[in-house]
């Protein structure tokens, strides 16, 4: 059952006799629902943001898949224009092989550019996702302290509500000194 904020500010307490402290309790339902309320902000901001990590991600796979399809595009005109050249040869075989291996190199060079381009997005997708498991790892640890800080104030005021055990044998008796008479 999840646990609201307005839940803790709303919950009763039976009284008994010498029961708990109201105002106590009151105080403490209070410091709890605000910090359950800090918490589910801080849960939601952390949301958003892998929200927006996502959409990022997403961006970057699609440019990914354009630059492949502009990979296989260029890797097509290369083999088009390479059948052109060959066809041209037989009128001005010269021109048509500088021709050709102009094409060629430039072809070459684009697509070690875009398999670089591609590269550097998978470089950077695996970074961005290193950061973002341990920013939500961090929290998580974050997370995890505050409950224990809480428990560890809840046992606390425990411990302070309880009387302390009376012991007889660590008060010191009092003896009455004799008054000596002149």
């Amino acid at each position: 059952m999840a646990i609201t904020p307005i839940d803790i500010q709303q919950h009763q307490f039976k009284t008994r006799l010498l029961g708990y402290d109201t105002a106590g309790v009151d105080q403490f339902l209070e410091m709890v629902a605000d910090e359950l309320e800090r918490v589910s902000r801080q849960h939601q901001e952390v949301k958003e943001e892998l929200a927006r990590t996502r959409s990022s991600l997403q961006e970057m796979q699609q440019r990914e898949s354009t630059l492949k399809e502009t990979l296989l595009t260029t890797q097509k005109m290369v083999e088009d224009i390479k059948s052109n050249a060959r066809n041209e040869a037989e009128i001005i075989l010269t021109e048509a092989e500088l021709k050709a291996e102009r094409v060629v190199r430039d072809a070459e060079q684009r697509r070690i550019q875009l398999i670089n381009e591609i590269q550097e997005i998978k470089r950077q997708k695996i970074s961005f996702e290193t950061s973002l498991r341990a920013l939500v790892e961090s929290h998580m640890r974050l997370l995890d302290l505050e409950v224990v800080e809480l428990e560890n104030a809840r046992r606390d005021e425990k411990l302070l509500e309880e009387p302390l055990p009376f012991d007889e044998a660590s008060v010191p008796l009092l003896v009455p000194e004799d008054d000596e008479e002149d």
